[in-house]
Parts: C-alpha cells; sequence; structure tokens
C-alpha cells in the first residue's frame, strides 16, 4: 500500500518478528546480567573512522562549536574501539546493545544501519569467548523452539575439507581454480579476497540450517584486530561463528600491542590509496590506549539482525526491521 507519492509507509518486518527482537534483548541484557559483565553506551560519532578497506565509514560534518578539533565525524561502524578504550581504563567484563552504520551496504542481506551485540571478556581467549557466544545464541534459538547442533573447525580444516586446498599455502591460482563456475573478474583481487570469495560462494551457502559451525585460526593476513599466534604457517587467533548460511559473529583474543596496532591501521590507509578510497583517520586514542595497557581479553560482535533472520528463516533482512533502508 502507498501513499499519493508512492511510497509505502508500513513497517517491513511482521509485528511477531518485532516482539521477537524485544525478547532477544531481554534475554541477552539478562544473560550478561546474570554473568556480571556491564552494560556501556558509547558515542556514535567519532573524530575516527574505521579504516579497514573493505568497510565504508559514514563521515558528517558538525557546524557547531569544535575548538580547534575536526569538523569531520564519522558514524561508528562497531563500538570497539571505545569499548577497548574503557577496558584499558579498568570498566572490566563489559557489552553493548546499539545501532552501527556502514556506508554502501543496502540489499537483501545489509541494511546501512543496523544492531551489534559487542561483547569483551578480561583475562579470557578466544576459545573460552567462542563457548559463551554459542551459548547465547543456543538460548536465542530456544525462543523460536529451535536447536542446533555445535562443529568446530579451524579455518584451514575447512578449506581442506569441503574444497580440497590448503587456504593457508596454496597459490591463488588454485583458490580461483575452486570458485569452479563462479566468474570474477581477477582485476585488483589479493589472496586474502580469494579467500573471502570462496567463503562467499562456495562454502557459505552449503551451510547445514541446523548446524552451528565455529570457524576458529584464520589466516594471519586476516587477523584484523586479533593477535597471531606463531606457528608453521603463523594464524589469528579469531573465530567466526555460523548459523546456517548466515554469519552471526566475529570474535578475537584481542592484540595489546601499541605498535602493531599503528602498524595495522597505517597498511589499511596504504591499501585504501592504492584501491582509490578516501582516507579515513586512525583512531589515536584507541592507540594510546594500548599504550597504556589493554588487559588481557577477548571481545566478539555479534549481528542481531542476522541472528534474528536465522530464528526466523528467513534471508531477508527487511523482514527483521520495523523499517528497512528503502522505507527508512
Amino acid at each position: 500500500m502507498s501513499g499519493a507519492d508512492g511510497f509505502d509507509w508500513r513497517p517491513t518486518a511482521s509485528m511477531d518478528a518485532l516482539r521477537l527482537r524485544a525478547a532477544f534483548n531481554r534475554l541477552a541484557r539478562g544473560f550478561f546480567h546474570a554473568r556480571d559483565v556491564l552494560e556501556i553506551e558509547t558515542p556514535v560519532l567519532s573524530r575516527a573512522g574505521n579504516t579497514e578497506p573493505n568497510i565504508a565509514s559514514f563521515a558528517l560534518a558538525f557546524s557547531g562549536r569544535t575548538d580547534g578539533a575536526p569538523r569531520t565525524r564519522w558514524l561508528r561502524t562497531s563500538p570497539e574501539f571505545a569499548l577497548k578504550r574503557l577496558l584499558a581504563a579498568g570498566i572490566g567484563d563489559c557489552y553493548e546493545l546499539g545501532r552501527v552504520f556502514r556506508d554502501g551496504e543496502a540489499g537483501t542481506r545489509h541494511n546501512p544501519e543496523f544492531t551489534l551485540l559487542e561483547w569483551y571478556r578480561v583475562g579470557w581467549n578466544h576459545m573460552q569467548l567462542l563457548d559463551e557466544t554459542v551459548a547465547l545464541v543456543r538460548e536465542a534459538l530456544a525462543l523460536v523452539e529451535r536447536t542446533a547442533t555445535l562443529r568446530v573447525t579451524t579455518f584451514r580444516d575447512l578449506y581442506r575439507d569441503r574444497l580440497g586446498l590448503d587456504p593457508l599455502l596454496d597459490d591463488v591460482e588454485m583458490l580461483r581454480n575452486a570458485l569452479g563456475g563462479v566468474a570474477i573478474a581477477p582485476d585488483g583481487l589479493t589472496r586474502d579476497d580469494w579467500l573471502d570469495l570462496l567463503m562467499t560462494h562456495r562454502l557459505q551457502p552449503a551451510f547445514d540450517t541446523d548446524t552451528l559451525l565455529a570457524v576458529h585460526d584464520w589466516p594471519a593476513s586476516q587477523a584484523a584486530l586479533a593477535r597471531i599466534r606463531a606457528g608453521d604457517p603463523p594464524v589469528a587467533e579469531r573465530f567466526e561463528l555460523y548459523l546456517g548460511p548466515l554469519e552471526l559473529a566475529n570474535g578475537y583474543h584481542e592484540l595489546l600491542d601499541a605498535g602493531e596496532q599503528r602498524a595495522r591501521f597505517e597498511r589499511d590507509g596504504r591499501v585504501r590509496a592504492a584501491r582509490g578510497l578516501p582516507a579515513v583517520p586512525l583512531d589515536a586514542a584507541l592507540v594510546e590506549a594500548l599504550e597504556h595497557g589493554l588487559p588481557a581479553c577477548a571481545g566478539v560482535a555479534l549481528g542481531v539482525d542476522r541472528l534474528l533472520m536465522a530464528l526466523l528463516g528467513t534471508d531477508r533482512i527487511a523482514d527483521v526491521l520495523a523499517f528497512d533502508f528503502a522505507r527508512a
């Protein structure tokens, strides 16, 4: 039903889907309250953006008084940097449930604004945090009277078992050939891009709907903000959790080294420049917090909208949003 101007005013989600979101929010807050994990609210606007080359941040121009500070502010793509600053200040175990923003991401499974649940556990590693993430998702599944079997594997074993290749050692040509009939223009693509394409085009679509698949120990080149564990080859202490074909969560045994963090930010900047992408100011406050001392910890971000999609068995993010981008 559309109005005189052709705009559909109605919600994109059903009333039951909106009630399920409210039920999950209550569940999550109770889950963390029972575990003495503190709820936090951090700024949505920041003077620093996300340098990750595959993520685009929204930039806004502030018109008021800045006292010499930059007028350009960035909508957060995650509360990660602010939460880590609080961890460095001594807040302890904490979480945030709130909206985040990514430019250019609108489609069947993406919306420019979405809900992220992110939390940190002091003294834990990524495998301990994986167990807790699975526990939360299983409680969420119970809201719709569903269960799921857990399967845990390494990134390397997943690609070996399902594609017959070694993602840590095989060359780009072998990765490209493993895409089979999927035609992708190769210009500008790196080895990590081919690994990502294999995940999204060959692996994820075949993941079983009733299986929680935890994939840990990722290529060191995909460490993002995770620690790298020495080995032959080294791996990033990171996990991703999938329910069926939907990626739900991404967790790290968090990097503590300020110098390494700055180097990774700067490396992101060089990649952005090579791709002709806009420069994004690195978060100097986070680097300073790491210099002060981030406690050993693990952190994870869980996409609430993706989880709700999985609970409802839909591949349309609009089905779990009151109003998606087209109707906002």
